[in-house]
């Protein structure tokens, strides 16, 4: 198998298991999961509002769950942990069920759009977007969008952060589609620039005394060599005295025999 279609198969994997646990844990409030391979088998993560009908009395559900996912969509060795959703309002699919139950109550649409984005938007969402499709008033298909705050399509930040996720409900005029974009607070952004204060000057201290004690050091070096100087300057002197000296002897001992000679 080459390279582009083994990563095929494992992304049309990862869509089948995502879809059928949305439809399988719809009443725990299911809101993703992440799948990554490890040198055991395989780490699920399922996020879901109430963790307690994921999990079952005494684990039954599962492993149920880790059985067909095992043996339906060749999982290895599948070790599944369920996460609690902390911020249901950030979470993309939460948002589409809610929207997805609404119109199914009889909600107008405008109405259950208008009230999920306000809802998402008050939880600190940067953006978020809601569109819902379908034969929404006539017997054409058609969509309305709702949206709110700073939501970039393209770039490198709609790729890594962005929250999308799909909804979808039969009705009397047929299926309706709710799509939900949303970009968390903790996003970045590259034009967003932020300015990095000074330091306090106490911090500046050190490198004031560091700079007083070389001062110190250069005044302390001129005195050395000061004093050293007059010794070499005696040692010359006394070289040269001493041959003088030692000239002077010979001409005292040559007087000395001419008078005797004398």
């Amino acid at each position: 198998m080459s390279v582009v279609k083994h990563f095929v198969t494992e992304s049309v994997k990862r869509t089948e298991i995502d879809e059928f646990l949305q439809q399988r844990l719809e009443r725990a409030g299911y809101g993703g999961v992440t799948i990554s391979k490890t040198p055991l088998g395989t780490h699920v993560v399922i996020y879901v509002m109430r963790p307690g009908l994921v999990i079952g009395r005494g684990g039954e559900t599962i492993r149920e769950l880790a059985v067909i996912l095992e043996e339906k969509f060749k999982v290895s060795n599948p070790q599944i942990s369920v996460s609690e959703i902390e911020i249901p309002e950030l979470n993309a699919y939460v948002v589409a069920s809610r929207v997805t139950s609404a119109l199914q109550r009889g909600i107008h649409f405008r109405r259950a759009g208008f009230w999920a984005l306000n809802q998402v938007m008050d939880a600190g969402a940067l953006g978020a977007e809601i569109v819902i499709s379908g034969k929404l008033r006539t017997e054409r298909a058609r969509f309305e969008k709702f949206r709110a705050g700073y939501l970039p399509k393209t770039g490198d930040a709609a790729l890594r952060y962005m929250r999308k996720a799909e909804g979808h409900i039969q009705l009397k005029p047929g299926i309706f589609g709710v799509r939900v974009k949303i970009m968390p607070p903790d996003a970045k952004f590259p034009d967003k620039i932020q300015i990095v204060e000074a330091p306090p000057a106490e911090e500046e201290k050190p490198e004031e005394t560091a700079e007083t004690t070389e001062p110190t050091e250069a005044a302390e070096a001129p005195e050395t060599t000061e004093t050293t100087e007059p010794t070499e300057a005696t040692a010359t002197e006394t070289t040269e005295e001493q041959p003088e000296r030692e000239q002077e002897e010979p001409e005292e001992a040559g007087g000395e025999e001419k008078q005797e000679a004398e």
